[in-house]
């Protein structure tokens, strides 16, 4: 069975990689395959026509690809959350939560990322139009790991800021290039940002009717995964090597570290409201589906395991 993540060097879904890389999917004794599908909308698409079991990736991206939330569930986070900063070049001066700054910016983002970003905007009373500001593709560099391509791009100039995961904000930070504006797990800054969107797993409705017992095992392993991520964050460097570049495996257990009090696997009635109105407010949904019908509880009590 395949399980995609939209982007791989990043915190953002590591939680899906370690399971792999620490033995856990192979532990609860169902066949993973993970692997990289970017951008989100693509690995959800796929998900829809049968293509991939599995996303872990941004909860309200699933929309891209089952609107209304039909035929796909979340069954289970990766970590709790908002988890995409902001961050612009450090040249502006920017001050923690002056989202005015934004005003005339060119601001890096992924489509549907952007989509999350364009929402907190609003939320903090910013109109894109009125204040010139733009959200602008990132120019290519690194692949598809989009954090890693947008501080780059941040260096050189090409944008003026970007809106992307927390690697990508590591490396522009420490290179002294950049200043994070935003970071809606940690900072002040519009009051429902937290709970715009989270890193879930996502299953399509007809797996979890067909294959229940092996979608369940893809939860205990997240589960596991994360537990072992808490008590000792130094296991993403041994993780990472699997994956990352040289450069990035030296600052993930530090960014790992920081993360690590959101690995929990909980998806609450309070996510699920806060994210319907957000993809309301964006025009990304229109009505406001129940909590059974965006999460398959029946996992519920295995995120509790850890």
């Amino acid at each position: 069975m395949k399980l995609v993540v939209p982007d791989v060097v990043s915190p953002s879904y590591f939680p899906a990689l370690a399971a792999e890389a620490l033995g856990h999917y192979r532990r609860e004794g169902v066949d993973i395959e993970v692997g990289l599908l970017a951008p989100v909308e693509d690995a959800y698409a796929a998900m829809r026509a049968g293509d991939v079991a599995f996303v872990a990736g941004s909860a309200h991206s699933a929309l891209s690809a089952f609107p209304e939330w039909e035929g796909a569930s979340l069954v289970c986070a990766q970590s709790q959350g908002l988890y995409w900063f902001l961050v612009l070049h450090a040249d502006f001066g920017a001050a923690p939560g002056d989202f005015m700054a934004v005003a005339g910016k060119r601001i890096g983002a992924a489509p549907w990322v952007g989509k999350a970003f364009s929402g907190l905007l609003l939320e903090a009373g910013i109109d894109l139009a009125a204040t010139g500001t733009r959200i602008v593709p990132v120019p290519a560099g690194h692949g598809t790991n989009f954090g890693l391509a947008a501080a780059d791009a941040l260096r050189r100039g090409e944008i003026d800021g970007f809106w992307a995961n927390g690697m990508g904000a590591t490396l522009a930070v420490k290179g002294g290039y950049g200043t994070i504006v935003y970071d809606a797990r940690r900072a002040a800054g519009p009051p429902n940002g937290f709970d715009f969107t989270m890193a879930t797993v996502a299953a399509s409705d007809a797996l979890i009717a067909a294959e229940p017992e092996a979608v369940a095992a893809v939860v205990r392993a997240i589960v596991a995964a994360q537990k072992d991520l808490r008590r000792d964050p130094a296991l993403a460097t041994e993780v990472s090597r699997a994956y990352f570049p040289d450069d990035a495996v030296d600052l993930i257990a530090e960014r790992i570290a920081a993360d690590a009090p959101f690995y929990d696997a909980s998806l609450s009635p309070r996510f699920v409201a806060g994210m319907n109105a957000f993809c309301r407010r964006i025009g990304i949904l229109d009505g406001d589906p129940a909590y059974d019908t965006v999460v398959a509880t029946r996992f519920a009590p295995l995120w509790r395991t850890a």
